[in-house]
């Protein structure tokens, strides 16, 4: 057996930069709720706007990984 060390360490990577951001995307979205709670007017209405897109964010990306998967 031979194992491609460059491949896995590739894999190994991407799946790490994924993940981080994935993370990083759903953190954001929590603050995002959160300020938008404690923010008034257009300030409330852009936390809330931004916490949706970056939960959009995630989803996409989640779609995109079984989409990966399935095919």
């Amino acid at each position: 057996m031979n194992i491609d060390w460059a491949a896995l360490g590739s894999v190994f990577g991407v799946s790490l930069v994924i993940t981080v951001a994935l993370v990083t995307l759903f953190t954001l979205g929590v603050v995002g709720l959160t300020k938008k709670e404690s923010a008034r007017g257009a300030a409330a209405g852009l936390a809330a706007t931004g916490a949706y897109a970056c939960f959009a964010a995630c989803a996409a990306a989640v779609a995109y990984g079984i989409f990966l998967i399935m095919s």
